[in-house]
């Protein structure tokens, strides 16, 4: 299971929510992020967010790399010996951000991440659907080099989220993140131990 949404909209939060309510349910879960979960993920993703200027392939590129370490040490693994595996952000962060917002284009992007993902797609994604003022609000001072992008990229992104849940909706379920967490927990949780 992957949650996604613009910066701000509360995935990471429900990630968490989710991972801590299976666990007490007494399921082996796996919960992780990306770019990051492994050694190597965790330099890239300080290479991306801190670094230079980076040219929107390489971006891309790093995003991909992380990702197939994240695949190979975390995943693959946790899915071979039957544990809930939740990702906060996976592919379809790449076809939102790199694909659409920064104009590569979707499948050049999935072409990209086919490899390195090696057939490992979400079962389930949970879009935390917010609007780029809401996320700027929340956001406060940007504190990496993607939050500081500006709102006509934050505005690109989140209609990219939308235009893939509408692609997908056989296994992206969009959900109004300007709800109470808690309220949004429920119905995500409820989702699960209903399709599981």
């Amino acid at each position: 299971m992957t949650f996604e949404g613009i910066d701000g909209s509360g995935k990471s939060t429900q990630a968490r929510l989710l991972a801590e309510a299976l666990a007490a349910d007494g399921r082996d879960v796996v919960a992780t992020r990306e770019p990051g979960g492994t050694e190597a993920g965790e330099r890239i993703r300080e290479l991306i967010l801190s670094g230079p200027e980076i040219a929107p392939w390489t971006e891309a590129a790093l995003f991909a790399a992380a990702r197939a370490q994240l695949v190979e040490e975390v995943i693959a693994p946790g899915l071979a010996r039957g544990a809930d595996v939740i990702c906060d952000r996976y592919l379809d962060s790449s076809l939102a951000y790199q694909g659409i917002a920064r104009g590569l284009g979707v499948e050049r992007v999935l072409e990209l991440n086919v490899h390195a993902i090696r057939g490992f797609l979400p079962d389930r994604t949970f879009l935390l659907l917010i609007d780029p003022e809401e996320s700027a609000r929340r956001l406060g001072e940007p504190s990496d080099r993607i939050e500081r992008e500006d709102d006509a990229f934050r505005a690109r992104v989140a209609e990219a989220y939308r235009e893939l849940a509408a692609t997908f909706p056989q296994r992206i379920v969009a959900i109004d993140g300007t709800r109470p967490p808690r309220e949004i927990a429920e119905e995500i949780l409820e989702g699960v131990r209903q399709h599981s």
